[in-house]
């Protein structure tokens, strides 16, 4: 499987800008930094589905939102000075999950794209026709900075709520 970043996990922003926003600001590497997004429980629902349906070979990637790292810093500390700080090496501003030379053999299954193997087998192309699996096109790349799906601050807000702090409040940021 690849997928974005898990939310709250420890890669990712989230947490470092919970515990950063007390030092009065929040260190933005860019401002057109974009990332996909996904909770534990959808990267676990994910795992399942290709444990209970992988042929072998093949790589799942999940059909999920993206957000702007300066709408997790206001989602976070909404009064907080947003800092721009410059992008550390090897740091990418959009994070890309399938590039265009992985198009030639991905192929779109409705909530999740896979990414076949470059030698297909008998079973791969069962899977395929029985998942009525879908070719992308050549020169096709799925980014979280061309992603059509998005969540915004108040969304962010309610993830974390939901998903990693029930008591999570902006009130003095």
């Amino acid at each position: 499987v690849r997928y974005g970043n898990v939310m709250g996990s420890n890669g990712s922003v989230i947490p470092f800008f919970i515990k950063k926003r007390e030092e009065g600001f929040l260190p933005i590497t860019s401002p057109d930094m974009t990332r996909f997004n996904i909770s534990l429980d959808g990267g676990i629902d994910m795992v399942f589905h290709a444990l209970e349906t992988a042929c072998g070979g093949e790589l799942f990637v999940p059909k999920i939102p993206s957000y702007k790292i300066t709408d997790v810093a206001t989602a976070i500390a909404p009064n907080t000075e947003q800092r721009v700080v410059g992008i550390r090496p090897g740091e990418k501003i959009h994070e890309e999950m399938i590039t265009e030379s992985d198009s030639f053999n991905t192929y779109d299954l409705g909530k999740y794209y896979t990414i076949l193997p470059t030698v297909l087998n008998r079973r791969l192309k069962e899977f395929l026709d029985k998942s009525n699996a879908k070719k992308v096109p050549s020169g096709f790349s799925y980014n979280s900075g061309t992603n059509s799906d998005w969540v915004g601050v108040e969304e962010i807000r309610s993830f974390i709520i939901g998903h990693l702090d029930s008591n999570f409040s902006t009130e003095k940021y």
